[in-house]
């Protein structure tokens, strides 16, 4: 039961995370494309929904580990 729940809490991140920088990468490259200059502004915005996985991640690993 562990498992099942540790699997779902990664997928949930990863599918988070895939939902999210879908749309902000299209945005930023329309951003970069028109002011390249943005591209640091840009790039910070496109890493901030990576840390949904690695939420997930540590979760998962902690429901395995059975810590809580």
């Amino acid at each position: 039961m562990l498992a099942l729940a540790a699997a779902i809490a990664i997928a949930g991140g990863l599918i988070g995370t895939g939902s999210a920088q879908q749309g902000i990468g299209a945005a930023g490259m329309g951003i970069i494309a028109e002011k390249p200059e943005k591209f640091g502004q840009v790039l910070f915005f496109f890493v901030i929904p990576e840390t949904l996985w690695i939420i997930g991640f540590v979760l998962g690993i902690i429901l395995l580990l059975d810590i809580l």
